[in-house]
């Protein structure tokens, strides 16, 4: 077997052209780690008719950003600037939640290469069992069906970490730049939304959010900041307030400069390239904001890759 350790970078994934756009949303829409409709046998039946009718609206969100999601080349960029801060005896793999490659199609890939080790890394800072919850046990089940012995090290949350702290002050100090006078911009953290069922029923995420947000803001000075969410996908009570409420409101409030921040998430996709940088701005802008500015995501930010190395490192040492 080879002494090489496989450094397994877990994601959501997107669709990489149009027609991938239905069976994309069909995955998501089937995890019942993520959205439970009607019972467990069902729930593929009734998933196909809600699919079959999002599908032609959420391609047209598609087509405005270049007809695909970027994430897996942002992801694969992720894992090589990993790779090569992580030096000799690693390599990188990706492994998307719901699209390809697909966790299977990683850990064939890995096994293929003889390598025994893995460090499965979770990209989402803010640990839910909706997102790296269900990730992780994806691959204990392919795992456990492949029958192959590998020893698995797990990276499952870094909200705190201060590398990834410092990283997100530093795009959101970069973006503030932007403003003619930037104390007079409203930071606006808008993270993806979730259920508020899974937070009741003792899901950390909403925790780690608020942790995030604390660290940062002492980092850069705290100043008038809001924590918003977007994304909803079902029609059950999920985390408020919305970001266009929020938007809204702060419109109303006579705010005219907002610094839109990207929460949870490490890699652009369409929740910041369409729903941030077109929905949103054009609702702002019928509001009467001026001045609509988003931070960059952390993509392959070099502090963000310091993060992660530093992640893969402490697990391996443990």
């Amino acid at each position: 077997m080879s002494d090489t350790t496989a450094l397994l970078l877990l994601q959501m994934g997107g669709p990489d052209s149009i027609p991938a756009v239905e069976p994309f949303l069909m995955n998501l829409f089937t995890d019942r780690d993520i959205i439970k409709i009607g019972p467990s046998f069902l729930q593929p039946f009734i998933a196909r008719r809600i699919v079959k009718k999002r599908a032609p609206k959420v391609a047209e969100y598609y087509r405005q950003i270049g007809g695909k999601s970027p994430i897996r080349e942002l992801t694969n960029a992720q894992g090589e600037g990993l790779q090569k801060l992580m030096g000799d005896g690693y390599r990188s793999f990706v492994a998307m939640r719901y699209s390809r490659p697909s966790t299977l199609e990683a850990l064939a890939a890995i096994k293929k290469e003889g390598i025994s080790r893995i460090v499965a890394v979770s990209l989402y800072p803010h640990y839910s069992k909706a997102t790296t919850g269900s990730s992780m046990n994806e691959l204990q089940r392919v795992l456990s069906a492949s029958g192959h012995k590998f020893e698995i090290l797990t990276v499952d949350r870094f909200y705190d970490h201060p590398l990834y702290i410092e990283a997100l002050a530093e795009k959101i100090t970069q973006a503030l730049t932007r403003f003619p006078d930037p104390a007079k911009a409203e930071i606006v953290f808008s993270a993806h939304s979730l259920p508020q069922s899974f937070i009741d029923e003792g899901d950390p995420y909403l925790d780690h959010i608020q942790t995030t947000i604390r660290l940062v803001m002492e980092r850069i000075g705290m100043r008038s900041h809001h924590l918003c969410f977007q994304s909803k996908a079902s029609k059950v009570k999920w985390l408020e307030p919305s970001t266009e409420e929020t938007i809204k409101r702060l419109a109303i409030s006579n705010r005219k400069e907002l610094l839109m921040v990207p929460l949870s998430f490490v890699s652009d996709h369409i929740e910041t390239l369409y729903e941030i940088d077109i929905q949103y701005a054009d609702e702002a802008k019928e509001l009467g904001i001026e001045r609509f500015i988003r931070s960059e995501s952390l993509n392959d930010s070099p502090l963000f890759l310091e993060c992660l190395a530093d992640l893969v490192r402490k697990a391996v040492a443990r």
